[in-house]
């Protein structure tokens, strides 16, 4: 019933930016979590960034922490993570992910999410 479905990822020089849009139906999407996961080559999927329901604080990776900004809106049943000051080790494909409302703790599990986007992937290069 719920579909998420990731978009605007691409090739970007280290420094610069990119933004990931993320498009959720199916779901109660104004209380539901939504969050942005990113998995490398021989890689665990990271978390990166989650916010537990509309107005509510977004929670960041320490890793993209003051360079990247997720954002929702509800109008457009929507989520995006605006990425600054790429760097190269930022390359991943990048999953948008939505569950009914998580707990703070549970926010960075990936395993707590029932619903998952087929990935988009970011490259940044130098």
């Amino acid at each position: 019933q719920v579909h998420v479905a990731e978009s605007g990822g691409g090739l970007v020089p280290a420094g610069g930016s990119l933004r990931l849009s993320c498009t959720a139906s199916g779901g109660t999407f104004n209380q539901n979590t939504m969050a942005w996961f990113r998995q490398a080559p021989g890689k665990e999927r990271e978390f990166v960034a989650a916010n537990r329901r509309t107005g509510e604080n977004t929670y960041y990776s320490d890793s993209v922490k003051g360079r990247f900004t997720m954002s929702r809106d509800n109008a457009e049943n929507a989520v995006y993570l605006e990425m600054n000051m790429l760097k190269p080790e930022d390359t991943a494909v990048y999953y948008c992910a939505e569950n009914r409302r998580l707990i703070i703790s549970a926010l960075g599990m990936p395993h707590m999410y029932n619903y998952w986007g087929r990935g988009t992937q970011v490259t940044v290069s130098s």
